[in-house]
């Protein structure tokens, strides 16, 4: 059993109506002017209108950015740390998905460290106390607000990075499942793919430990459960605590585990063609779990041991073909999600394969891939996706 070293940074409110506490958790942590970062489709739903009142009545003053967009970019980050510099804020609040979330942690790095973005890449190279933040995701997804991580864009480049420090987790997370009622189905359907992508990665990465397995395997049971249930019915708050839960949990589990070969290959096609991250997830993960399959077939037979459907349809799937059904049954999810399979139906140009082969190998999450990764396997593996 692998040696491991585990604290939760971040206090876990869930629960429907939870998100009228917002005012006096903030309160607790001692904010007393605050960045409240939303993006505009936040915005658009009143929860911005709602957050500040409740802050407001707590004797807290916000102020909101939302000058970003779904993939935050170093630029983005910079427009928002301009915007905060002369506040005076002590505290941040990410409201809305990961990208909420993420620009949030990017402006917190440089209002409490200076420099720019490239200064803190990889994990740790803070000097000074970041301010205290509360995130409140609205979507199913990234798992940003149980981690310490923030991806953002490289503005020229348009490659996405990892930023993290110990400081950069939430010291609250509010899951309120009614926050999610309001998404359209196709983010449900994009974003709790990323979700069950990561509970799928983390369960094999080489980096794995006892505590990340025990988040991993929760978070499938519920995400697989409840991700045709919540696009079914979206009013299902059941459901979307789950799913919500779900999320979170498997947001722990990177932090303990990393990821693998999905979001190496997946980045280069956000990067290249613009492709929304849950969408590039889907084309990729079905791919590469039939190709892992050779050498943690066991492991993903675990998975399949647990599913709701798997259980009721086969339950005699041995390990070595493990692989080929759980890839089944996520193409079933995806199917289910509307998310339709294969590069080339989503404009990826077959002479371009080799240039994202080269840039997936250089992706830092392929290193914790359970099968030897580089450019020349991520080539096969765009070429199977295509």
């Amino acid at each position: 059993m692998e040696p491991f070293d585990f604290q939760s940074r971040t206090r876990l409110i869930f629960g429907e109506g939870s998100f009228e506490r917002l005012g006096s958790l903030a309160s607790e942590l001692g904010f007393g002017r605050t960045l409240l970062v939303a993006d505009r489709g936040i915005r658009a739903c009143g929860y911005v209108e709602s957050a500040i009142e409740s802050l407001t009545q707590a004797g807290i003053t916000a102020f909101s950015f939302h000058d970003f967009d779904s993939n935050p970019t170093t630029t983005m980050i910079e427009a928002g740390r301009a915007f905060a510099s002369s506040l005076n804020i002590d505290s941040l609040i990410g409201l809305g998905g990961g990208s909420s979330m993420d620009t949030a942690k990017g402006i917190n790095f440089l209002l409490t460290n200076g420099g720019e973005m490239r200064d803190y890449l990889g994990y740790g190279k803070t000097y000074a106390l970041l301010f205290p933040m509360i995130g409140v995701p609205t979507t199913a997804g990234t798992g940003s607000e149980a981690q310490s991580y923030a991806l953002i864009s490289d503005a020229e480049t348009h490659v996405k990075m990892a930023y993290g420090d110990p400081g950069a987790a939430f010291k609250v997370a509010i899951l309120d499942p009614r926050l999610t009622v309001s998404q359209p189905v196709t983010v449900t359907a994009t974003s709790g793919f990323d979700a069950i992508s990561h509970a799928v990665e983390t369960y094999v990465t080489t980096k794995r430990t006892a505590v990340s397995e025990i988040f991993s395997l929760e978070s499938w049971k519920l995400l697989e459960a409840n991700y045709e249930r919540v696009i079914s019915n979206p009013q299902d708050i059941e459901a979307r605590g789950a799913m919500q839960l779900g999320a979170y949990w498997a947001g722990l589990a990177i932090e303990n585990s990393m990821l693998g070969a999905t979001h190496a290959c997946a980045n280069p096609l956000t990067a290249r063609y613009n492709t929304e991250h849950g969408i590039a997830i889907g084309l990729m993960l079905p791919h590469v779990v039939r190709w892992n399959g050779q050498v943690v077939g066991d492991r993903y037979h675990q998975l399949l041991k647990v599913s709701a459907a798997m259980s009721e349809r086969d339950s005699r799937v041995r390990p070595d073909q493990a692989g080929e059904s759980l890839a089944c049954r996520l193409e079933e999810l995806l199917a289910f999600g509307g998310l339709k399979p294969g590069l080339k139906g989503a404009g990826v140009r077959v002479d371009d394969l080799a240039l994202l082969a080269e840039e997936a190998g250089c992706q830092w999450t392929g290193q914790f891939n359970p099968r030897a990764f580089g450019a020349a396997e991520a080539l096969e593996l765009y070429q199977l996706a295509f």
